[in-house]
Parts: structure tokens; C-alpha cells; sequence
């Protein structure tokens, strides 16, 4: 019966040398908390092929369904620019792949499923919190448009795992539309293996820019293709006030998914050096540094692939790698101006965006709310006490006000139009770092999980007001705001 999910394992199928066949380690007592049911669908699978209790056992890794082929990756990878070898899968197993019904390959990936080869010592287990930090934050991005990997299920392991303290075990089931990063690209060029990094980036082309061939596009065109990718992903973390928080060169998907929720977050009040994570104590991966880091990012990518480039590439691909500044401030305007109810650039834009920012930085106000009450404005210019009142001081708004509504007049549409389209690009709904915690200590300290499917169903629809949720829309207190998030690992 384990043969319904149909498996089509391409990875597998690479020398053996890009990872290590390993089974997942058997829990202690599986019990399925979640299933993404929505996304069980789109994979083309259907719930009732199984039972709960065989749900869990196969994605808790306690048994191992036909057609899959559990392995666990190699990679290398910069960690806040210190360059490691070999780090790898370390508490994570790929069980295979699936077509999905878009016809889209998928990972089916489990984290937390015990030590691996790469596990450097480490557990292999994760934490309850994280897990479900993984699962909100990726069905959040998902809703907002944002490409991201998702959640398919969670299950309790029935175990403790250990970290500052005991907490309680779970294994997070991943979905992705693959899992190589630039580190994989890294892992093999630290050892100048010129054949594998031959052989991944054609692999990488079919798979992910199958309208592109080594022999006609080169590493050149693999670079070009990933850098826009990149540039589009993080404009549109900036868009929503996103932090990803550990922009490793080993969490920079080739796919262009954000990939990895560890101690990441959305801002509350805006602030352009604001960080979560506990340990980027000097801020270098900031929300405003995020830009320069994923160009960063980029160029490690770029130095990966040297063995591959021709001496002409070779000026080729430092052309592409300069032009990327360029290439993330027209995905960046672009999104931003969207926010703005700009749908056809002017000069002067960017003047105005960024003033704005600077306003609500030293006026202390909300990121994601100053833009959607900027939606009534848009659609009726009296409206201004609900986007004033975000600001310390209501009356500092006036100038900056004056000019966005003047440029406004020179966009085609009335107000109601205008309003519409910013409503779809400016969310009432994030996940709240505040709303987060909430929902991660009722589960942890009571095994209470309604305020985490509560969390979810708001979230889904982010966009949209929700009669009943109005306030899952509002800030922290102060005893409520969250600091530091952690990675859990």
C-alpha cells in the first residue's frame, strides 16, 4: 500500500558522492499532530490512502514507504562568512521525490529525523517550538505570494529533546522544489571536483531552468538565471518587512525558495538594522543588509563555478555579477512601488519610498500597518487618522502625505481601484513574532494546539479583513514584543 505516494527519485540518481543513502532513526511515538491537507492534494496525494497512525509512522521516518530512497545531503557553506568544508544534512533526511500535480518536482524532506554523517555531534533531533515556527512561517510566506518551501506535516515524537532545557520532540516533513543551495555548489569546488560541478549545474538547469542548456547558456546563463531569482526573492522579503535571519551561503536555495525559518521574523516597528537572531550579534544579516548579503551570496556562487568558465565567461560572468545592483533595484522599486499604488514608474520614486521609510523609522511606526492604512487613503484622502496615529507624532506626516497624493494623480484609475490593488500587495495579517511565541509555549507548556490552527487559518488569508480576527492585525504591547528568535537547532 506504501506504494500510493509514486516516488520518482532524481537525486538518487546523481554519483554518490552528492550524499549518503541513510534511513531516518526510528522515534519513540509517532503521533500525527498536522497534516497541510491542501498540500497533500497538490502533490497528488489523498489523505485516506493511509490511516493517522500510517501517516505518522512514515512521516516521523518509522517506516520507510516503497519508493523512497532516504538520503542525506553534502553541502559546505558560509556561515556568517567563515567558510566550513563539509556541513550537510546534519538532523534532516530526504525521502525522495514527487511530481506534483502542477507538474512541478517536489522534495519530500523530514528534519529532525536523527543524526546523520553531517550531524557533527549533534542530536538530529528538533524541538517542538521550531518546528512549528517552520510551519507557520512557511505557510504565511506561501499565502503571501512569496516563493518559500512549505509544511506538510508534523509529528510528535514522543520523546524530549535537549537543548538550554528538555523540550518536547517533533519531525517537520518539508516540501521544496529542491534543497541544493549555493553551498552545494561550494561543497564540491572546495574539493576541485570539476566533473560534479559539472554535472550539478546541469542538473540544476533541467531541474529548475529547464528552458536553459549547458551547452547553449554555460555556468553564465546558470548564474544569470540564478542571481534574478535571488534578487526577486529578497525584494519581496523587503516588501512584507521579512527577516530571514541566517542568510548562509548553506540556506540560499537555487531554486529561489526561501528556505530554513530559523530565527527569523517580520518587523513590527520599522527599523532598517533590525535583527532577531540571537547570535548575528554584529547585524549582518539585517533586514537592510539583506540586499548586499544575498549579491554576497552570489559571488561565493560565482567563485563556485571558476572551474567551469571559459576565459571569456569568465568576463561574462563578472558583467552579470556587476549588474546585480542594478537588477535588485528594479525588483525592489517595482515592489515597493506596488506598495505605494505606483504601477508605472516615475522619476522620483524611489526618492518617495525612501523617505517614507525614513519617517516611519524615526517616528517609531508599524511596517506592515503604516502600508495598509495608506489603502484607505488611497481610496479616500480624508481617511488619514487611522495611518497618522501609527506615528509619535501624527503632524510630521503631513509633508510626506501631500507628496504621495500628488503622485497618485498621475496614475491612471480613481481611488477605489487604486485602493483595491494595494490591498492585494499590502497584508493586514503577519505572523506577529508576539503571536508566534503565544502559539509555540501553549503547545510546548500544554500540549495546547488550537492557538496554532487558529494562527494558521488568519494567516491563510492575509490579505483580507476577518470579522472576529481583527486583532491578531495589531502590534505587540511592550511586555508583549519579541527580541530574539532562535534557530532550534
Amino acid at each position: 500500500m506504501d506504494s500510493a505516494i509514486p516516488f520518482d527519485n532524481s537525486y538518487a540518481r546523481l554519483p554518490s558522492r552528492f550524499y549518503v543513502f541513510q534511513h531516518p532513526v526510528p522515534v519513540k511515538k509517532p503521533v500525527l499532530m498536522k497534516i497541510n491537507r491542501g498540500l497533500l492534494e497538490n502533490l497528488g496525494l489523498h489523505w485516506e490512502i493511509f490511516s493517522p497512525e500510517v501517516w505518522g509512522e512514515i512521516l516521523s521516518g518509522n517506516r520507510v514507504p516503497e519508493g523512497a530512497e532516504p538520503l542525506a545531503m553534502a553541502y559546505a557553506g558560509h556561515q556568517f562568512g567563515h567558510f566550513v568544508p563539509q556541513l550537510g544534512d546534519g538532523r534532516a533526511i530526504l525521502l525522495g521525490e514527487i511530481v506534483d500535480k502542477g507538474g512541478l518536482r517536489r522534495d519530500i524532506q523530514l528534519k529532525g529525523s536523527g543524526p546523520t554523517p553531517f550531524s557533527r555531534n549533534g542530536d538530529g533531533r528538533a524541538p517542538l517550538g521550531p518546528v512549528l515556527r517552520e510551519y507557520i512561517l512557511g505557510e504565511a510566506m506561501h499565502a503571501l505570494g512569496i516563493p518559500a518551501t512549505r509544511s506538510l506535516a508534523v509529528v510528535l515524537t514522543g520523546e524530549e529533546v535537549l537543548r538550554e532545557k528538555k523540550f518536547p520532540g517533533a519531525v517537520l516533513t518539508r516540501v521544496a522544489l529542491s534543497h541544493i543551495r549555493v553551498g552545494t555548489f561550494e561543497f564540491f569546488a572546495a574539493k576541485k571536483d570539476r566533473e560534479a560541478l559539472h554535472i550539478l549545474a546541469d542538473y540544476v538547469m533541467k531541474r529548475h531552468f529547464p528552458e536553459m542548456t549547458m551547452e547553449g547558456d554555460g555556468p553564465v546563463g546558470l548564474l544569470r538565471a540564478v542571481m534574478e531569482r535571488q534578487a526577486s526573492l529578497v525584494a519581496s522579503w523587503m516588501q512584507v518587512g521579512f527577516i530571514h535571519g541566517v542568510m548562509n551561503t548553506d540556506n540560499c536555495a537555487l531554486s529561489g525558495e526561501t528556505i530554513d525559518f530559523g530565527p527569523c521574523a517580520f518587523m513590527d516597528a520599522y527599523d532598517p538594522m533590525k535583527v532577531f537572531s540571537s547570535i548575528d550579534q554584529a547585524g549582518r544579516y539585517a533586514y537592510a543588509r539583506q540586499p548586499q548579503i544575498v549579491h554576497w551570496n552570489l559571488l561565493r556562487f560565482a567563485e563556485s563555478l571558476l572551474p567551469l568558465f571559459s576565459d571569456e565567461e569568465l568576463e561574462q560572468a563578472n558583467a552579470v555579477l556587476g549588474a546585480f545592483p542594478d537588477v535588485f533595484q528594479r525588483h525592489w522599486l517595482f515592489a515597493m512601488g506596488q506598495k505605494l499604488g505606483f504601477f508605472k514608474a516615475r522619476e522620483g520614486d524611489e526618492k518617495l519610498i525612501q523617505s517614507l521609510l525614513k519617517l516611519m523609522h524615526t517616528q517609531g511606526a508599524d511596517f506592515t500597518l503604516s502600508f495598509r492604512k495608506l489603502c484607505d487613503i488611497a481610496e479616500d484622502p480624508a481617511r488619514v487618522s487611522g495611518f497618522t496615529a501609527l506615528f509619535r507624532e501624527p503632524e510630521a506626516c503631513g509633508p510626506w502625505l501631500g507628496d504621495w497624493l500628488n503622485r497618485l494623480d498621475a496614475e491612471d484609475g480613481d481611488g477605489v481601484q487604486r485602493a483595491a490593488a494595494m490591498r492585494k500587495v499590502n497584508p493586514l495579517f503577519i505572523p506577529r513574532n508576539h503571536r508566534v511565541e503565544e502559539v509555540i509555549r501553549a503547545a510546548e507548556d500544554r500540549g495546547d494546539f488550537k492557538p496554532f490552527e487558529t494562527l494558521l487559518y488568519v494567516l491563510s488569508r492575509p490579505f483580507d479583513p476577518q470579522p472576529g480576527f481583527e486583532n491578531y492585525a495589531d502590534p505587540p504591547q511592550p511586555h508583549e514584543l519579541v527580541h530574539r528568535t532562535f534557530c532550534g537547532t
